[in-house]
C-alpha cells in the first residue's frame, strides 16, 4: 500500500470479532488516522457489543455505535432470532441477514462523509465465507461504485481479506504481532463465547480449522 496512505483517515466496520479486529491492526499499520463504527442490531450474541467497545478502548481508538435494530425487524433468521436453530447444510445459510451488508456499508459512508475518512475497511471475505452473497468481492465493487455516486465523493472500501483463507487470515494477524489478542479477546462464536468459543457453531469451527492450520504450519501447539 502507498506511503502517502500514511496521512489519511479510515473507518472500520468494526464488530469486535477475529475478522474485523485483523482490519483494525490492518488500519493503523497503514493509515494516519482509525475510527470504528458498530452496528446494534438485534444480533445473537449481542455480546459482541461490548466486546468490540473494550477493544475500541484498549486500542485507543475513537468508537461509533449505531442503532440498525431496524434490521432484526425485517426478516427471520439464526443470526437475530434466538429461537431459531442455526443450519447451514443447505443453500445461503439461515445465519444470513437479507441486506446487512448493504445497510452498514451505506451507513458507514455517511458517516465516513461526516468524519472525513476517504477510505472504509471491511472484514468481509470471499475464500473461507458462509454463503452469504454481500460478502463477495463483486457486491463490494458494485457499493463503492454506488456510494460515490451517491455522495459525489471518492471512497475507497478496502477487503484486506477477500480472498484469504482462515489460515491465511491468522497468519495476517501474526505479521501485525496480534494473533494472542485476536485469539483471547474477540468474540466470533455465534453462541457469546470469547476467544475460542464454544467450539460448535460454524463460526467457531471455521476459526478454530484455521487457528490449527496455521499453528501446524509453524511447528506450533494450538
Amino acid at each position: 500500500m502507498s506511503d502517502v496512505l500514511q496521512n489519511e483517515k479510515a473507518l472500520v466496520v468494526f464488530s469486535g470479532g477475529q475478522d474485523s479486529t485483523t482490519c483494525l491492526f490492518y488500519a493503523t499499520a497503514h493509515f494516519k488516522e482509525v475510527e470504528l463504527v458498530t452496528f446494534e442490531y438485534g444480533q445473537r450474541h449481542a455480546q459482541e457489543i461490548e466486546v468490540a467497545k473494550k477493544i475500541a478502548a484498549e486500542q485507543g481508538l475513537k468508537h461509533h455505535v449505531l442503532d440498525m435494530s431496524l434490521l432484526s425487524q425485517l426478516s427471520p433468521n439464526a443470526l437475530t432470532s434466538h429461537d431459531m436453530t442455526i443450519d447451514t447444510t443447505d443453500g445461503v445459510p439461515n445465519t444470513f441477514v437479507p441486506a446487512r451488508n448493504l445497510l452498514f456499508l451505506s451507513f458507514a459512508g455517511a458517516l465516513a462523509y461526516q468524519i472525513n475518512a476517504k477510505h472504509i475497511i471491511t472484514g468481509v471475505c470471499e475464500t473461507d465465507f458462509s454463503g452469504y452473497p454481500d460478502c463477495r468481492d463483486a457486491f463490494i465493487k458494485s457499493m463503492n461504485v454506488t456510494m460515490n455516486l451517491a455522495m459525489d465523493k471518492d471512497f475507497v472500501i478496502h477487503t484486506p481479506l477477500m480472498w484469504l483463507n482462515k489460515k491465511e487470515t491468522w497468519a495476517l494477524s501474526d505479521e501485525f504481532g496480534a494473533l494472542d489478542y485476536i485469539r483471547t479477546q474477540t468474540l466470533t462464536c455465534y453462541n457469546g463465547v470469547i476467544a475460542d468459543g464454544c467450539g460448535e457453531c460454524p463460526a467457531c469451527l471455521l476459526r478454530q480449522k484455521g487457528l490449527e492450520a496455521y499453528l501446524n504450519e509453524k511447528g506450533v501447539q494450538s
